[in-house]
């Protein structure tokens, strides 16, 4: 299906976070995540295709091919309707430079549930929350004929994206100091790669009462609780492996932090920062109480408008270096790649991307049965794990390209020695 055919396609530069996705590509590996909704019937792929006509002019920056420059990459408006695509055997299968060329986004059909897969550069996982959000909500409307009040995230899919949701914030919260950037080398999960670039998803279905009961036993969230429990489950796990303490390294976990609601902004692009709290089983065994307080110590000195300000001018810094900015892209995405390579990744064991509790209009909830956030493994580290919260569900999707499930069956166990029985789900095959 084409789209209107313009004199010049519109473009925009790359935010200052999405600068990095593009350069630090591999052969086997593109930084993309998924978000998904499960509703009540089989999905109608005709009404699905003329939603995704109306929503490609509202979220431009979104539904957005990645474009190479002379100096810098840039995203640039569709020229025709992106394909609605059956599900593969695992999702987040990996996404070329020619498709990312053509279209960096993924819409994809599997019986009753709608899933979209984002390259990293287009938008955040906020952002792309309030795009799935407005994709179902558009499809409802068209299908079953209802009207869906614009209220938590669903906004006039008829007007122009305002300006306010296709700004860059990260040079408008910028401090007045960069930070300085110093994280140790943490732990590394290893094991047997997957044959053919196979991904394994197992999902931990856990009650929400539940977890909040017992985030408040320890008086803190369910985000901190359920980081801590993952902390322990690597604790432990390396100890399992390595039991000589002396020997041992960092347990580091990352965990995202929606930058929205601190600086105000209402930008629908890349606008996430985050920290990283770590514990040393070199100094003994840390008992879960413990962690729960070096990831609420962390977040509370680091959470801030002054700290994350500071981040953001040293990311902001380095973008407006003349140097920087006068090197061809070639050289750029070498220079880029082997920052990546030294104080990326390595400085943590995974990351814990939770989404929090989606809030929908009521009129939709009895159309949507559940909803996932499946994030990518990343180039060097087997594992990731997502989060959100729909309903009464607590949804934790473990994703690796390991065969072995050692830190699923630790945070399993981790749950169920605080009276937590979860509900697993796996794509093992």
């Amino acid at each position: 299906m084409e789209m209107e055919k313009k004199k010049a396609l519109g473009w925009v530069k790359l935010d200052n976070a999405a600068k990095i996705y593009p350069a630090v590509r591999r052969k086997n590996w593109s930084n993309v995540y998924r978000q998904s909704a499960t509703l009540t019937e089989e999905i109608d792929k005709e009404v699905l295709s003329s939603a995704i006509k109306v929503i490609v002019k509202r979220f431009p920056t979104i539904c957005a091919r990645l474009r190479k420059g002379a100096f810098w990459y840039y995203l640039q408006e569709l020229d025709e309707m992106p394909e609605i695509m059956d599900e593969y055997s695992y999702p987040l299968t990996f996404m070329s430079k020619k498709e990312m060329r053509r279209c960096a986004f993924r819409v994809i059909v599997y019986k009753n549930r709608i899933a979209v897969e984002y390259f990293h550069s287009l938008t955040d996982g906020t952002g792309a929350l309030v795009f799935l959000k407005n994709l179902v909500a558009e499809y409802l409307e068209q299908k079953y004929g209802i009207k869906i009040p614009l209220e938590d995230g669903i906004v006039d899919r008829k007007i122009a994206p305002p300006a306010e949701e296709t700004e860059d914030s990260f040079p408008k919260y910028a401090g007045n100091v960069p930070m300085a950037r110093k994280e140790s080398v943490a732990w590394r999960i290893k094991g047997e790669a997957e044959v053919g670039g196979y991904l394994n998803l197992t999902c931990f279905k856990l009650p929400v009462d539940k977890v909040l009961e017992r985030a408040h036993e320890y008086n803190t969230t369910a985000t901190i609780f359920l980081s801590a429990v993952l902390m322990k489950a690597l604790s432990d796990m390396q100890l399992e492996k390595n039991p000589e303490r002396k020997k041992q390294k960092p347990v580091k976990l990352l965990i995202p932090i929606n930058l929205r609601s601190l600086f105000e902004s209402k930008t629908l692009r890349n606008f996430a920062m985050y920290t990283i709290p770590e514990i040393d089983p070199r100094n003994g065994e840390y008992t879960l109480d413990e962690i729960i307080k070096v990831i609420y110590h962390k977040l509370g000195t680091e959470v801030t408008k002054k700290h994350m300000g500071a981040v953001i001018a040293a990311n902001v810094k380095d973008e407006k270096n003349l140097f920087l900015r006068l090197v061809p892209l070639p050289i750029k995405n070498i220079v880029m790649k082997a920052v990546y390579d030294s104080v990326g990744e390595v400085t943590s064991c995974l990351n814990l991307s939770n989404l929090g509790l989606v809030k929908i209009p009521d009129v939709m909830k009895k159309y949507i049965t559940r909803m996932d956030f499946i994030l990518g493994v990343q180039s060097a580290t087997p594992n990731n794990c997502g989060v959100l919260s729909y309903g009464d569900t607590v949804y934790i999707n473990f994703i690796r390209n390991i065969r072995e499930s050692d830190l699923e069956k630790h945070f399993y166990r981790a749950l169920k020695e605080l009276g937590i029985e979860a509900v697993l789900e796996s794509n093992r095959r």
